[in-house]
């Protein structure tokens, strides 16, 4: 890790000149002598540096991170980097590259990551192969390369991501891949390239961490040319500007030919979908599906025992049976969101599922009167559940029964009615998110979150409390446990000082976008070390006697709250000042008032409060004059008193 002050060379850069030669033009030859020496971590990006010497940064020693991003560097010279043997990652992203010295790279016994993207390569013999032994990734996208083809001194073993997108690859042969053959499990990407040939038996016998061919229009090329090959992850989806050919049963047969564990066929066609379609998809554990055009799944799929995760969204199903979920019993992850159509969840549709760990059904305009065991019967094991942008749901007593499992449930915007007085989470004992934000709650039913025991996240935005007060009784009773609480955009404008009681494990309040005064803040009394976000609510003037709750907090945001900046509020314009440490956002911590310092930060603000000499002078007179009217008065008492004796 970079010492501190290597922290400090961007602020350091900002202000520094480099040293000129005569040209048109300034060209930097060596680093400013400001920099420290000792920097481990630099970004030179965007400085105008033609040409890279061996004393360009030869007093750097101890740099392992080097971006030159966009330096118009043209030339590299013979032992650039001899003075940095422990750098490991070099980025030369975007700089128009004409001479690379086959020494350049001299130095760097410990280079791991280098970076030519877009700097106009058309051939790998351009890379010096010279001390890049331990290099494990190698960035070439954007150029014009044809061939991936490396020169045979070229180290390849250790690679472990080689990213040639958007390319001018359209062919790879034998003699190609052979290049490559020392690397195992390899990250290789050749996404935007349009493959269109691949000669049988390149791919045979070697192993991928993840092949991605995006945007390849014929499929058809890439399963021929991939025989005896075993990919972990291969990436076979386009891109909606692009027009690809439709897949068809007698495609996917060359799968059976191939070891791949997961496959994105996404933005794709199906042409004739049927059950043998799926023939050769039998050793898959994950299958992405997004926006193919489906309607349903064919019945019958046999032998998809191997999956574990299913991606089916923004599809256009109307009904969630239509998905034939029995088809794969072994599935604990499944995604259908953002479909197209408006989804009925039925009943029991994924009542084979039970396994079925993660369900997100999100953005499908999802509705049930009575939600959510009928649907969702015979899901002992999951364990996550996305229903938030639907339709409204009518939630009764125990909605959630079928699935006790429960550790995350994300209602977010959608509308919910409770039917039931008593809460429709209870025996959700292991729950620990709950997302309710705009679900248009009644968050007053001090019954709503009753049965969960374990609930550490509770996010309450954009509900509302009656009258926009948290009394003291209220529903955060049922839930001492809580960590993290957000109630931003509720309408509160009171607080109770008594309402979060129960609350004594807090890290993180979010109350921003009320309308909050600092009488709310006794509420948070009993909070030590918490995140206390208030911003953006109605407070002016902030007492001495709230300055402690502030003080023993760990980090507050005060932010966009219309701030008195006179003398009525010095109290809290000098802890500012002693704090601001902790004040989140501080720079938008702005004065309101008085209207000569309106929008002035509080940083800026300096206030003198004490009496004045005119101060002064009128006080004496007012004691002067308060006195002789005393001693009129005893007097005149004394001789009303002597004159009735």
């Amino acid at each position: 890790m970079a010492p501190d002050v290597s922290c400090i060379f961007l602020a350091v850069l900002l202000s520094a000149s480099c040293e000129v030669i005569t040209s048109a033009d300034q060209m930097c030859i060596e680093i400013p002598d400001t920099l420290p020496n000792t920097t481990e971590f630099l970004e030179f990006g965007f400085y105008f540096l033609p040409t890279i010497q061996d004393i360009t940064f030869s007093r750097l020693i101890n740099l392992t991170f080097l971006d030159l991003t966009r330096c118009q560097i043209n030339w590299i010279h013979e032992n650039a980097f001899q003075s940095h043997p422990q750098l490991s990652t070099l980025v030369l992203t975007g700089n128009p590259l004409i001479f690379v010295a086959e020494t350049a790279l001299n130095g760097p016994e410990s280079l791991k990551h280098l970076f030519l993207i877009q700097t106009g390569i058309s051939s790998l013999e351009f890379i010096p192969a010279y001390n890049l032994k331990n290099l494990e990734s190698l960035h070439l996208g954007s150029n014009y390369i044809s061939s991936v083809k490396f020169p045979k001194d070229f180290p390849t073993g250790n690679l472990k991501v080689l990213d040639f997108q958007n390319n001018a690859i359209h062919y790879l042969s034998r003699e190609d891949m052979d290049s490559l053959r020392p690397a195992t499990y390899l990250n290789l990407n050749f996404n935007g390239n349009d493959i269109k040939g691949i000669e049988p038996g390149a791919f045979k016998s070697m192993a991928f961490q993840s092949l991605n061919f995006g945007g390849t229009v014929d499929l058809s090329v890439i399963f021929g040319g991939l025989h005896n090959s075993t990919i972990q992850s291969l990436w076979l989806g386009t891109y909606e500007d692009i027009e690809s050919h439709h897949l068809n049963s007698a495609m996917f047969t060359e799968l059976c030919e191939m070891s791949v564990e997961s496959m994105n066929l996404q933005l794709h066609y199906f042409s004739n979908l049927s059950s043998t379609t799926f023939r050769c998809f039998t050793h898959l554990q994950e299958l992405d599906l997004t926006a193919c055009h489906l309607k349903e799944l064919p019945s019958g799929i046999k032998g998809m025992t191997s999956l574990k995760k299913l991606i089916l969204s923004v599809n256009k199903f109307t009904q969630l049976c239509q998905i034939n979920a029995a088809s794969f019993p072994s599935l604990t992850h499944l995604y259908i969101k953002g479909n197209t159509n408006k989804l009925e969840l039925g009943a029991g549709c994924l009542e084979k599922l039970e396994n079925l760990q993660k369900l997100d059904l999100s953005h499908n305009g999802i509705d049930a009167s009575d939600c959510c065991n009928l649907q969702l019967k015979t899901l002992p094991q999951l364990q996550s559940l996305n229903l938030s942008y639907n339709q409204p749901l009518g939630l009764q007593n125990e909605a959630f029964k079928v699935c006790p499992r429960l550790e995350l449930l994300d209602l977010a915007f959608t509308r919910l009615h409770v039917i039931a007085e008593q809460s429709p989470f209870q025996n959700l004992d292991l729950l620990q998110v709950l997302n309710l934000s705009h679900c248009l709650l009644d968050a007053s039913n001090e019954h709503l979150l009753a049965g969960l025991p374990n609930l550490r996240h509770l996010n309450l935005q954009g509900n509302h409390f009656k009258d926009g007060n948290i009394p003291k009784i209220n529903l955060f009773q049922m839930v001492g446990s809580l960590e993290i609480l957000v109630l931003s955009s509720c309408d509160l404008s009171s607080i109770d000082p008594e309402a979060f009681h129960s609350l004594g494990n807090m890290t993180y309040i979010d109350l921003s976008h009320n309308n909050l005064t600092s009488s709310s803040i006794n509420a948070l009394n009993q909070f030590k070390g918490t995140y206390l976000n208030l911003a953006a609510n109605s407070i002016r003037i902030i007492p001495p006697q709230v300055l402690p709750i502030l003080s023993q907090q760990k980090v507050i945001n005060l932010s966009h709250n219309p701030l008195d900046c006179t003398c009525s509020n010095i109290h809290f314009l000098t802890w500012y000042k002693e704090n601001v440490q902790k004040l989140k956002d501080f720079v938008e911590i702005r004065c309101a008032t008085p209207p000569s310092l309106q929008g002035v930060q509080l940083s800026d603000v300096t206030l003198s409060c004490g009496i004045t000499a005119v101060g002064i002078f009128f006080l004496i007179i007012f004691l002067f004059l308060s006195a002789a009217l005393l001693i009129y008065a005893v007097k005149f008492f004394l001789r009303w008193k002597y004159q009735h004796i």
